[in-house]
């Protein structure tokens, strides 16, 4: 299966096959399919089993390495929180810090602050973007200089884009604004498309005249412009969007449509618009770029808090084959990682239940934010573990976990 194929570049040690055999062993009682009942609360686990299955967060096997990072999340906290942080100080194996680095998120622990900081100059590229997207996630002005230092030193590819959704995210200080609106005008535009969809997402007020200008050019980051402007919430975009309106393909429609709807616009005539729009590219084969914009535009209003266009995409997605089935995978999963308080209710009223969440399944496998998974994987556990939840949400966690395999 796709999402169950190792990223490129990962190094993942391959243990000795006596070390897989006692984990697999000690494992065998804690994968939970749907019908058997999760572990009520966080569990003590012996010290050595602990450890083994944080030695195998990096292994080979997919099943292998998923049940160990099970065993781990289920930890009581005493015990794991001591755990990871010595495997990210000191393990081995680069990727299992990386890994014990994710999971630590989980926890929600007072020291993990201290660790993402001193992972921020880490030579491990992975554990630059969980220390990064963590910092996007818990903002801190006091390391506002710092982030900002570090954008001029951070060239990686798959790195920078967190650094530049953690400085928007203080985005309220003036020392990073002239900086991101530099960044939006310069670079390749892989970067610069991050640093437009960031500006966006943080509502960014300050940056309207320079996404209205890449909205006004002719080029593969109008798009981006357009919803960014959307999500801005600045009516003066009424006027930009209009004139763009009527220049631009079909295939580019929808993105006006979604920026429209989020100015608060006729957002029923064209959140319809692009529920008509994507039934239509999933119909007739050969519309890939309709296909493909009214998907995100469907899933920028979902992330927006629209419940409509959430439940199209289910209602679309759900029964659905490649290649929408896989456009709108990766939206649904997308909307559950970025609106989780949003997405976790709907799907509670969903009667095709199990085939959204095989869906959802999917956009998880496509999707690369590691850490972002980390964060829902923790609502879904802690929901679960809250005895005071109604028994149909705990119904729902448990299924989450055991088809998500978390």
């Amino acid at each position: 299966m796709p999402g169950k194929r190792l990223k490129l570049g990962v190094h993942l040690t391959n243990h000795a096959s006596v070390f897989a055999f006692t984990l697999a062993a000690m494992l065998a009682g804690v994968r939970v399919a749907e019908s058997q009942q999760e572990p009520t609360a966080p569990q003590v686990v012996a010290a050595a089993d602990l450890q083994t299955a944080i030695d195998h967060l990096g292994d080979l096997d997919y099943a292998m390495r998923t049940d160990a990072g099970r065993l781990v999340r289920r930890t009581a906290p005493a015990q794991a929180v001591p755990a990871l942080l010595k495997a990210v100080a000191d393990h081995r194996d680069g990727y299992v810090r990386y890994r014990a680095l994710v999971l630590l998120t989980g926890f929600n622990d007072s020291r993990t602050h201290d660790v993402m900081r001193e992972a921020l100059h880490s030579p491990n590229d992975r554990l630059r973007t969980v220390a990064y997207s963590y910092f996007e996630h818990a903002p801190d002005l006091s390391m506002t200089a710092e982030l900002i230092a570090g954008l001029d030193k951070e060239t990686a590819e798959f790195v920078r884009p967190a650094l530049v959704r953690a400085l928007a995210a203080l985005g309220a200080d003036a020392r990073v604004q002239p900086i991101l609106i530099r960044e939006a005008g310069r670079g390749e535009d892989f970067f610069r498309s991050a640093v437009i969809e960031a500006l966006g997402d943080y509502r960014a007020g300050y940056a309207f005249q320079t996404l209205t200008a890449v909205a006004n050019l002719d080029g593969p980051l109008r798009d981006d412009a357009v919803l960014a402007l959307g999500k801005v919430g600045d009516k003066r975009a009424m006027e930009t969007l209009a004139s763009v309106q009527r220049v631009v393909p079909r295939a580019d429609q929808p993105a006006i449509a979604a920026a429209i709807c989020l100015l608060g616009s006729n957002c029923d005539l064209h959140q319809n618009y692009l529920i008509d729009t994507l039934k239509f590219a999933d119909a007739n084969q050969g519309y890939q770029e309709l296909l493909r914009s009214a998907t995100a535009a469907l899933g920028t209003l979902g992330t927006s808090g629209h419940r409509e266009s959430v439940q199209a995409l289910m209602d679309i997605g759900a029964p659905s084959q490649d290649p929408t089935r896989a456009r709108v995978a990766l939206a649904l999963a997308t909307v559950a990682l970025r609106n989780t308080a949003g997405f976790l209710p709907l799907l509670q009223e969903q009667s095709k239940r199990s085939e959204v969440i095989d869906l959802l399944a999917e956009g998880f496998d496509m999707l690369e934010e590691d850490l972002d998974k980390e964060r829902f994987f923790a609502v879904v556990r802690r929901t679960y573990w809250d005895t005071t939840q109604p028994a149909a949400t705990r119904t729902l966690m448990q299924t989450l976990i055991a088809k998500l395999d978390f």
